[in-house]
């Protein structure tokens, strides 16, 4: 199935594994890309050695192309985006900042840059700025959606930028591809699907909890990390979200961060607390967040951890390899297509 996203990326199939911290891991980066797809490897948990650690590794597992993100906003996250420059990326995914100087440095080795958006406004800034494509994340999505939902934001965007769009939000099969491709976009990001297969380093009590949820089993709620966020509805997300923001349990939590990016929590502090309160508001939920995430994607626990779920989960009922879901996800689309062409052909 050829699009302008396979064009662009010189992939296979036109699906996406979206960037998960503690579940796009290098492994499972390859998994994807050496099926045929274009895996993001999330890089919000690394400092910049680990990042570049983690990018060679990718290399090491597959000779296909792959991406990896850049959450902006992240601690240590331009220093991250620097590395994936200079290890030359062939795909660098951008969120939640303004990535004009990562495309103008990408293009000088060739590199695309493929920006995550959740409105129009924002879709149109990231065209202005000179990302190559769009990754529209809809109400459905796991983790950071939007507002509007994917059958919505699609066709919006669509009718307001010119470049390829990655639909991500609520698809897990072959009718979802096929539905974003009718709808506007070049492509899909699968999160929650490509959550739960073999290759997938989630913990075996997580995937399963995923596999037996339903499209009902999720909350949004901004009372997690302090932006609109879905999870999966389990003991650790309802504590979570009666507690809110919980300054005491950050200070603990962030200096897991520092470590984690190799920074004198000092430093890490200092520079926080000198930004001011809103920022300081947004990094404590942040800390605190990314221990929940590490406690149920890694460990399986649910009862402290809290597992980014989207609504796409009342669609997945097994555990396949992950090449055995992209070739029945293509296949399905396009027998749908086929169906739907001959229906107005008659």
């Amino acid at each position: 199935m050829q699009t302008r996203i396979t064009e662009l990326f010189g992939i296979r199939h036109p699906i996406v594994l979206s960037g998960m911290s503690w579940v796009s891991t290098p492994e499972m980066v390859a998994a994807v890309s050496n099926a045929g797809g274009l895996g993001i490897l999330a890089t919000g948990v690394y400092g910049a050695q680990q990042t570049r650690e983690a990018v060679r590794r990718v290399r090491e597992l597959t000779d296909k192309p792959f991406a990896a993100n850049a959450t902006l906003y992240f601690p240590g996250a331009r220093e991250n985006a620097q590395v994936l420059l200079e290890e030359q990326v062939p795909v660098i995914n951008v969120s939640m900042g303004k990535g004009d100087w990562i495309v103008e440095a990408a293009r000088k080795y060739g590199g695309k840059v493929i920006a995550t958006v959740v409105n129009e406004k924002h879709g149109r800034a990231a065209q202005a700025w000179g990302a190559d494509a769009l990754l529209a994340t809809g109400h459905e999505a796991a983790a950071h959606g939007g507002d509007v939902t994917t059958m919505v934001l699609i066709p919006t965007l669509a009718d307001a930028v010119t470049i390829p769009i990655v639909a991500a939000g609520g698809i897990a099969d072959g009718r979802g591809l096929a539905a974003a491709l009718t709808l506007g976009a070049d492509g899909v990001a699968m999160g929650t699907r490509l959550m739960a297969t073999q290759e997938s380093p989630v913990a075996q009590a997580s995937k399963e909890a995923a596999i037996q949820s339903g499209a009902y089993d999720t909350l949004y709620t901004t009372r997690f990390d302090g932006q609109p966020c879905r999870i999966l509805v389990a003991p650790g997300a309802r504590t979570a979200v009666r507690r809110g923001l919980d300054l005491p349990r950050a200070f603990g939590n962030s200096r897991e961060i520092a470590a984690m990016m190799g920074m004198p929590y000092g430093k890490l502090f200092l520079g926080v607390t000198a930004s001011g309160w809103q920022n300081i508001r947004r990094m404590a939920f942040l800390a605190n967040a990314f221990k929940a995430f590490k406690r149920a994607c890694v460990e399986g626990d649910l009862k402290r951890g809290v597992l980014p779920l989207g609504q796409a989960a009342g669609m997945v009922h097994d555990l396949p390899t992950v090449a055995e879901v992209l070739d029945r996800v293509v296949a399905q689309a396009e027998a749908v297509l086929a169906r739907s062409a001959a229906g107005r052909g008659a």
